[in-house]
């Protein structure tokens, strides 16, 4: 209730922002990214074609050099944009993220070169995440906050659970023009829902006071946020922890499809069946045993759980070879999809509420920085071990014959393992790093983040934060 927006604008300058259908809640959230990567789930298909047809020598390389681009610049804008945000509005925010993330769509079948160079470039507005955890964040009590995000990260699973699927199945019978041209207009309806349904999130009192406020540098410079992370001892666990859990989750989410197809030999049909299926059980995950979860354990073991989960899933992707092991290591991959939620729900607990964005947006731009560093690491993992997509027969051409590597069994026994073990191997570092973050990180104190005022660390001061009245907290 003390988020309600009061029914009338005091000035013409927020009349903009004040537009939207109903009171701002979770569910504008959650339809805005499920549209957003919905759109891309489409391109799975058309994308490894594409990519495969622009850059048939060092695919993996160049994929990862993409990649990179994209994802230092989206470290880079990251705290940027959650700055402006806390200053101008969510609202015009989401807007310009979901444009820009989207404007490269139409390009994949009129210009490959141009699809690619938009891609990179989009990176420094690619940082939807941060604006939409800071909308949870205005809209839902503290208490609320680990389930809101939980549902938010479910409804990013979601999205992929039918898209590659209705992507290949599109692709396969009516070409990749169609596939283009459906992905471009559910992007075109995300932009117009922002426009016409969303309403502006952050408050009025809290808008109209910073409203024209310069932004320093010190606010945009990912790197000042870093150092700022470094002077406090709890942030700068969480972050490390962040970083290394995250960092082989990129790498294996640009290259696992083809991973699936080369190595197990799964088919196009399997291998969309295997997102959905992983898909709906990472839904179940990070709604109904996130929730459980976090009352029984806390959030801090949910996060170990979490990370204890992704190790188990990398050993047995690099592993394995049999198609079972793909199917119950997918399983504990849905398992492990409860980590994201949990950290965001720790880091923004410990940040005011006039802060979310500039939280969310340095969490946002790390793993910005990990999107450009995992595939382009698990892209030379690849390239040592000889795996590139030139070994293959071309993916399109007969739908119903699904290509089989052309290397000997010698060599074959080469590609699994390496990048997935290495990624196991950071998630263990990530692990021991979290056992170290303070039990109650969330409700002992605010972190010199958020404020430069520094509370004791002794339990004598919570008496006087009326949310730690709430049972719950």
């Amino acid at each position: 209730n003390q988020l309600k927006m009061p029914s009338s604008s005091p000035g013409s300058s927020t009349m903009f922002l004040d537009q939207g259908i109903g009171r701002p809640s979770v569910y504008h959230a959650v339809v805005v990214i499920f549209l957003e990567f919905f759109a891309w789930g489409l391109l799975t298909t058309p994308m490894l074609t594409v990519l495969h047809e622009t850059f048939p020598q060092h695919t993996f390389l160049m994929n990862g050099l993409i990649q990179g681009v994209k994802g230092l610049l989206s470290f880079m804008s990251a705290p940027l944009i959650g700055a402006l945000s806390d200053v101008w509005g969510r609202r015009s925010f989401l807007l310009v993220t979901v444009f820009f993330t989207c404007a490269p769509i139409p390009l994949m079948r009129l210009s490959p070169w141009w699809y690619f160079a938009m891609i990179s470039m989009s990176g420094a507005f690619s940082v939807t995440f941060s604006v939409i955890f800071a909308y949870v964040a205005d809209v839902t009590e503290e208490r609320e906050r680990s389930t809101a995000y939980g549902l938010v990260s479910a409804t990013f699973a979601a999205s992929l659970v039918t898209s590659p699927a209705i992507g290949a199945y599109l692709s396969a019978w009516y070409g990749d023009n169609l596939v283009v041209l459906v992905a471009t207009l559910i992007a075109l309806a995300d932009i117009c829902f922002i426009l016409l349904a969303v309403p502006e999130s952050l408050p009025d009192k809290m808008r109209l006071n910073t409203w024209g406020a310069p932004i320093s540098w010190e606010q945009a410079d990912p790197f000042a946020s870093l150092r700022k992370v470094g002077q406090d001892s709890t942030v700068l666990l969480i972050c490390i922890t962040v970083f290394l859990s995250y960092l082989p989750e990129a790498g294996q989410y640009s290259s696992f499809f083809l991973y699936l197809r080369q190595v197990v030999h799964f088919s196009s049909t399997t291998i969309a069946v295997f997102i959905g299926a992983v898909g709906i059980l990472s839904i179940v995950a990070q709604t109904l045993f996130l929730a459980l979860l976090m009352r029984t354990l806390g959030n801090k073991n949910t996060v170990l759980l979490g990370l204890g989960f992704q190790i188990l899933q990398l050993a047995w992707y690099g592993f394995g070879s049999e198609p079972w092991m793909m199917w119950a290591a997918g399983a504990v991959a849905a398992m492990s999809s409860i980590t994201f939620p949990a950290v965001s729900a720790l880091v923004s607990q410990s940040a005011d509420p006039d802060k979310q964005g500039v939280v969310q947006g340095m969490i946002t731009g790390i793993r910005g920085l990990c999107n450009g560093l995992g595939p382009a690491l698990y892209g030379f993992i690849f390239f040592l071990f000889n795996v590139e997509l030139n070994t293959m027969d071309p993916i399109q051409g007969d739908y119903n014959i699904d290509p089989l590597p052309l290397q000997s069994p010698s060599e074959r026994a080469l590609i699994p393992g390496p990048p997935f073990l290495l990624g196991a191997c950071t998630v263990v570092i990530a692990f021991l790093v979290a056992l170290f973050i303070p039990e109650k990180t969330s409700s002992s104190s605010e972190l010199s983040l958020s404020s430069d005022e520094e509370n004791p660390p002794t339990n004598s001061d919570e008496d006087f934060e009326p949310l730690l009245q709430d049972s719950i907290v």
